[in-house]
């Protein structure tokens, strides 16, 4: 969970690495450092801290330096300071490498390098890689370890015998000062993309660190290779088989990165929702015929109409979605469904039968314990759908056909147009498969309707944001907070506790709430926060009673209700309103005030919500 860059042409490497980290910072923040390379050497400089603390001990940059590689750090292996900052040289001084993944075999390496007489400063895993690719350097030319046959650099060849040694993930860029015009990256299981310019080249973990260069850029899968020069590039397999790679035009611009008026990026892509939804939704929804049009699966959907069981897996957010989903499958298609956390899916021998769909939900779509379920539900027999923002991400690869959310980049941590845009997307699939199976056709014409309208009501909530500043402003220094909703509204409360602990660091639980009496009650202290999503529906009625549990032991409510609704005013302490929808579609607007709320409880407790403390973006590691 790690953000990598690198740069190779005729400019100056070191303000290009610079910037292109500040654009992955979000990524990681635990340290940063990078290596430049100019006159047959490797000068290398790294702190703890972030970028502004590596902007800080940088010299002036060297004309001579138009090439190098750079790191920005969530820790795994090793304390966060400055000695296990990447970039990692290996006991010679020559191999230079940053890593985003987790080398699971490094103890094993670690034992055996020493042995060989390799010596080590840093407990980190990336250090094995580095001194294993010099082990095999200084062996290229001799008899016991012959290069292959084919054309290549020995630099290359002992990257690629380093590399088969190597279990676990990883996304390299790996540089040696016996060869100072060849940058070498690889690929398994952590994103690594090579953005192509005009005589420049720069590798980057995703292409938010690219964009400002060039549109163009190849995407590496899984136990590849590429191998840079000023001159061009080749890619291959790291068992040395040539391949060829499609350039491929990235699908956003680097306005859509930038803050623009706003402080945060968090704050931005709270309000980018409405356009994320419209365009998630744009050319896929037919009001008209009362049809849902979903061309990444149209070919699949005559047996998806056959499904028998469903399961949907994910992490964090994206698993909120998919609980969303579950219910909006079992209520308009009458498919049994489940939702399962894609971190146990495969360590608990799942049941694969004939008939189970397993769909796939991750925004990166590089989530590893994502990507594994995937692979371990294809392997007993399922047939997967992904449903991920990034294309050409391994999950959109890696699954049969699926669906792009089409929200735009997402950049904040914390995960906010990314679940209105999942949830979206389920409620499409449902509603076009419950067409299919289960309800009438213009009863699908009526949701279909009510869904068009989602974006302009979102609008509506997030004019009320000062309104929920100041709810946030008079609970925030309470530490304990419970979020509770009923139906369609639990996966909500679940998001709305989530959000919450990510970026403020208040202690939330997100419940059923006919579940607080079965325990969680006895938390409820004099002036507590209980939110409650309270919107019309047929759980109404009980949902006043669980709010008058709360009130009679001295809990403050804050109610996030139907707008409207007279009585509920007198039972909210504090009261957010959002329009009528029907209650299979109130997640997508119930969801918005939830994290305002969140967003300015942080702020005011003097956070940086963008980089959340102990949290990355992109969790590509177990």
């Amino acid at each position: 969970m790690c953000g990598i860059v690198a740069y190779i042409g005729k400019k100056l490497a070191q303000p290009i690495l610079i910037e292109g980290l500040k654009r992955l910072e979000y990524r990681g923040y635990d340290s940063a450092g990078v290596a430049l390379l100019g006159g047959g050497s490797i000068r290398i400089k790294k702190t703890s801290g972030r970028i502004s603390a590596l902007e800080d001990v940088l010299d002036e940059p060297n004309a001579a330096e138009t090439f190098g590689i750079g790191h920005t750090r969530w820790a795994t292996h090793g304390q966060p300071n400055t000695v296990n900052a990447h970039p990692h040289l290996d006991c010679t001084g020559k191999i230079a490498v940053v890593h985003n993944g987790i080398i699971e075999n490094y103890g094993t390496l670690k034992t055996w390098l020493q042995n060989e007489g390799a010596h080590f400063a840093s407990q980190t895993d990336t250090e094995v890689i580095a001194n294993l690719i010099g082990y095999f350097y200084a062996k290229a030319d001799s008899p016991e370890e012959p290069m292959n046959s084919e054309p290549q650099t020995k630099f290359e060849w002992a990257v690629q015998r380093a590399l088969q040694e190597l279990s676990g993930t990883f996304g390299l860029a790996i540089v040696c000062s016996d060869f100072p015009d060849i940058l070498i990256g690889a690929k398994k299981g952590s994103p690594l993309i090579l953005g192509v310019g005009d005589n420049e080249f720069i590798m980057a973990s995703d292409a938010s660190a690219i964009i400002e260069h060039t549109a163009q850029a190849i995407y590496l899968a899984d136990n590849e290779m590429v191998t840079v020069t000023p001159d061009g590039f080749h890619t291959k397999t790291i068992e040395n088989i040539t391949i060829s790679k499609e350039l491929r035009q990235i699908e956003f611009s680097l306005e859509q990165i930038e803050l623009g008026t706003f402080p945060h990026h968090m704050l931005k892509e709270i309000f980018e929702q409405p356009k994320a939804l419209a365009t998630c939704m744009g050319g896929r929804i037919d009001p008209q015929n009362n049809r849902i049009k979903l061309g990444g699966i149209d070919s699949y959907l005559r047996d998806l109409t056959r499904t028998k069981r469903l399961i949907l897996t994910a992490c964090g957010t994206a698993f909120h979605a998919g609980l969303v989903g579950e219910f909006l499958f079992e209520h308009l298609a009458r498919i049994p469904a489940e939702t399962e956390y894609a971190s146990e899916f495969r360590y608990r021998n799942p049941i694969i039968e004939d008939g189970t769909l397993v769909i796939a939900i991750s925004q990166s779509g590089e989530t590893l314990d994502t990507l594994s379920a995937v692979e371990e539900a294809k392997e007993r027999g399922a047939t997967v759908l992904g449903i991920v923002n990034v294309v050409g991400s391994s999950i959109a690869r890696a699954t049969d056909a699926g669906v792009y959310l089409h929200a735009g980049p997402e950049i904040g941590v914390a995960s906010t147009k990314a679940f209105t845009t999942q949830v979206a997307v389920l409620t499409m699939l449902a509603i076009e498969l419950g067409r299919r199976r289960h309800i009438r056709s213009d009863q699908a014409g009526k949701y279909i309707e009510e869904l068009s309208q989602i974006p302009d009501k979102i609008s509506q909530i997030l004019s009320q944001s000062d309104h929920i500043k100041q709810i946030a402003s008079e609970n925030m220094d309470q530490e304990n907070w419970l979020f509770l909703g009923r139906g369609f509204n639990y996966p909500v409360a679940l998001e709305g506790a989530l959000k919450l602990k990510e970026i403020s660091y208040i202690h939330a639980e997100g419940l059923p709430a006919a579940e607080m009496k079965h325990g969680p009650i006895a938390l409820i202290v004099d002036g507590m926060p209980a939110v409650f999503i309270a919107t019309a529906g047929p759980q109404y009625d009980k949902i006043m009673g669980n709010i008058a549990e709360v009130r009679a032991r001295g809990g403050k409510t804050i109610v996030v209700a139907t707008e409207g609704d007279e009585n509920i005013k007198q039972h909210a302490d504090h009261l957010i309103t959002v329009p009528f929808t029907p209650e299979i579609l109130q997640p997508m607007l119930t969801v918005v005030p939830l994290q305002l709320l969140a967003y300015h409880a942080a702020v005011l407790r003097g956070h940086d919500v963008d980089k959340p403390r102990n949290l990355a973006k992109s969790v590509t590691v177990e």
